[in-house]
């Protein structure tokens, strides 16, 4: 887990040679797919809002319980297209992860290992870009279960909008002034977010409504503060 991510200007050179290296195929392929230049504009870029719900934050402790996506762009969503797969962790959940995501002991006793879906998973991924709520779960956990099974990196650019959100509301005046009244800092936490946008509540932490959520999301900050014609290397990490 020490090597670093690649810098936005080397994801392509990155792929590139992940893909003559990898000796996966799932990941061989997934590499080869490709990624957009940074300069595509995001009306062209094919996305997927991906969301894993796990038993902790701290991905050398914890592991993934389920994992949600939907494909999208910014003119159309495909929950219908969608993919929700719940897997078995290699240490039993506690109770505090089991109200946190309401997945039960005897949900993960038959669920399969990560690495069983991670074929399907990875499939889905390819030739789109990830679209996520908090970049500090998705890549690290996928990565960290990817080397654990195949012993290979699992790595690649993503948008995040809580970082697309955060970056407005410290420019935003309302914040400064709420700082000044010493008021509560503005939540960018995802159902928060989604009401300032007038988006609908959903039902948290489930990996594929939480992933649908994301995508809605993304659609509308772009609406609100950007452009289809932003090049998608803007808003990438």
């Amino acid at each position: 887990m020490s090597n670093p991510q690649p810098e936005e200007s080397t994801w392509a050179a990155f792929f590139a040679d992940k893909a003559r290296r990898c000796q996966d195929p799932a990941l061989r392929a997934f590499y080869a797919a490709g990624v957009p230049g940074p300069q595509t504009p995001l009306c062209d870029v094919p996305l997927v809002a991906l969301d894993l719900e796990t038993t902790g934050l701290d991905v050398h402790r914890h592991a993934i319980v389920s994992i949600g996506l939907v494909p999208f762009d910014l003119r159309r969503i495909r929950p219908s297209a969608g993919r929700y797969w719940v897997v078995r962790p290699q240490r039993p959940l506690d109770e505090a992860s089991i109200r946190f995501h309401r997945i039960t002991h005897a949900e993960v006793a038959h669920a399969p290992d990560i690495d069983a879906v991670l074929d399907e998973l990875l499939a889905e991924l390819s030739g789109r870009l990830v679209v996520v709520h908090y970049r500090g779960i998705e890549r690290p956990f996928l990565d960290a279960a990817v080397q654990d099974r195949r012993g290979e990196r699992c790595l690649f650019p993503l948008i995040d909008t809580m970082s697309i959100e955060a970056r407005e509301v410290r420019q935003g005046g309302w914040n400064r002034l709420k700082g000044m009244l010493r008021g509560a800092p503005t939540s960018i936490r995802l159902s928060d977010t989604r009401a300032r946008y007038g988006l609908p509540a959903y039902s948290a932490h489930h990996a594929k409504l939480d992933a649908l959520a994301t995508a809605e999301l993304l659609q509308a900050q772009i609406a609100r503060h950007y452009s289809p014609d932003t090049p998608v290397g803007e808003l990438w990490e």
